[in-house]
């Protein structure tokens, strides 16, 4: 018999897998290289419009299914060639997981210095830029912390659905919002803190003229809610029959953007208060911050609740990442789940080896300029993930059929539903399409 989640549960687990680094880490740069408040516009508008249809689209997907994305894909389907995107998406999650656990390890490392006062050794904050290179350009240290991600993650999966995934939501999602808040609160009351909610909530209009802050902010919108790696969908399966689809997907957006506006508010106002450039582009969050948390008074306590948090946002999605390829392998191969979520970690930490070296022993290597985890990040967010997001839309708009696709999200009677559809036959597509094509 296939596992069900709780319902309260199923909501938490699920905004945990949103609410993961691409809502502190990620969110935090790239709003910063693209101009704030007018990304931050854009980046709203995506989730509503193309981000909350696809996770509907994925959790009805998935509770109809009630199996694993290629399994769902193919018996909803049949005789058709839909199932290839459920596989896009198990061969992605490796891919991804891969390069996300190798940024989730730097935050471990961080956490760890943090407590037992390493973190702090250098005396200039200036230093901290020679920290962190030195740390990422050691061969195999940032892979040990790497793989005790992954193996923290794997312990976790493989207990099961609600043992473990649930389980551990409902432990980490309470202190992780606490700490979010907490570091907001905070960052709020620091003299200068007006500048960095200027530059979040006053755009600057110019900005709306740049295409690249339409893709950073539609290619971020996949990257924060996990669009296009089949985790609604698969997340989906475990679902409840009589729990709400609609109602679901608008918590977990709305949880997803909260906590993204709120660690917007914990970082941009304390770099604003210290006069720090919040275009400093990924090292933000591990040069330019540990830099500022060791000059704010009682800076050493607030940074090691910053770092905390990113690790623990980061074992959330974690856990639904490693889902999508264990879902597949354990009905693949018929194997216990155990066995299965073991080798699709060994297989994901496999992957995400070239971007953990390319620091180091493969520091040479670059794919049209970019080093091997700024590809591993380009690929996923401007090409991985809207190429899965385009499938389930046109899936769920054309290949599925109305009438199936209405009554499996609960939209059949709701005026509601025809929206809902037309925005994944028209909008979506056209407008995942045009960031695809640009990328």
């Amino acid at each position: 018999m296939r596992e069900q989640w709780s319902r309260g549960g199923f909501l938490l687990a699920a905004v945990g897998s949103a609410a993961g680094l691409g809502n502190i880490w990620r969110f935090s740069y790239v709003a910063g290289e693209n101009g704030g408040a007018a990304f931050l516009i854009i980046y709203m508008v995506a989730v509503i419009f193309i981000g909350l249809p696809l996770v509907i689209a994925e959790l009805a997907i998935g509770r109809r299914g009630r199996d694993d994305a290629v399994a769902t894909l193919r018996h909803q389907a049949p005789g058709k060639h839909w199932y290839i995107a459920g596989g896009l998406s198990v061969v992605g999650a490796f891919f991804i997981l891969g390069f996300y656990s190798l940024i989730a390890g730097w935050a471990l490392k961080y956490f760890i210095g943090a407590v037992d006062g390493s973190l702090w050794a250098p005396v200039h904050s200036s230093a901290y830029g020679a920290y962190f290179k030195a740390f990422i350009a050691r061969p195999y240290e940032p892979l040990i912390w790497q793989l005790l991600m992954i193996a923290i993650t794997t312990a976790v999966v493989a207990a099961g659905i609600r043992h473990g995934i649930e389980a551990a939501n409902r432990l980490l999602m309470p202190i992780l919002g606490l700490i979010i808040i907490a570091l907001a609160v905070y960052s709020l009351n620091l003299d200068g803190a007006e500048k960095g909610l200027e530059f979040l909530f006053s755009p600057d209009w110019s900005a709306f003229s740049r295409p690249a802050v339409y893709i950073a902010a539609i290619g971020q919108a996949f990257f924060s809610l996990g669009i296009g790696m089949a985790i609604f969908l698969t997340y989906g399966s475990y679902l409840d029959p009589g729990q709400s689809i609609g109602k679901s997907a608008c918590i977990i957006v709305l949880g997803d953007s909260l906590l993204a506006i709120t660690a917007g508010l914990a970082i941009f106002p304390a770099v604003f208060a210290f006069g720090i450039d919040p275009a400093e582009g990924p090292e933000l969050a591990f040069i330019t911050l540990p830099g500022l948390f060791s000059q704010m008074p009682g800076g050493r306590f607030i940074g090691t609740l910053f770092f905390g948090l990113l690790a623990g946002a980061a074992l959330t999605s974690m856990f639904s990442i490693l889902e999508v390829p264990s879902a597949y392998l354990a009905r693949r191969m018929a194997w216990s789940r155990r066995k299965a979520v073991c080798l699709a970690a060994l297989l994901s930490f496999l992957a995400g080896l070239p971007p953990a070296l390319g620091f180091a022993l493969l520091e040479d290597i670059t794919i049209n300029g970019r080093g091997l985890l700024d590809t591993y990040d380009y690929a996923v967010s401007h090409l991985l993930l809207p190429t899965g997001g385009i499938l389930i839309a046109l899936f769920t708009g054309w290949g599925w059929g109305k009438s199936r696709a209405l009554e499996a999200s609960g939209l059949l009677n709701s005026p509601l539903g025809k929206v809902w559809l037309f925005s994944l036959r028209y909008i979506s597509p056209v407008v995942i399409l045009a960031v695809f094509m640009s990328a």
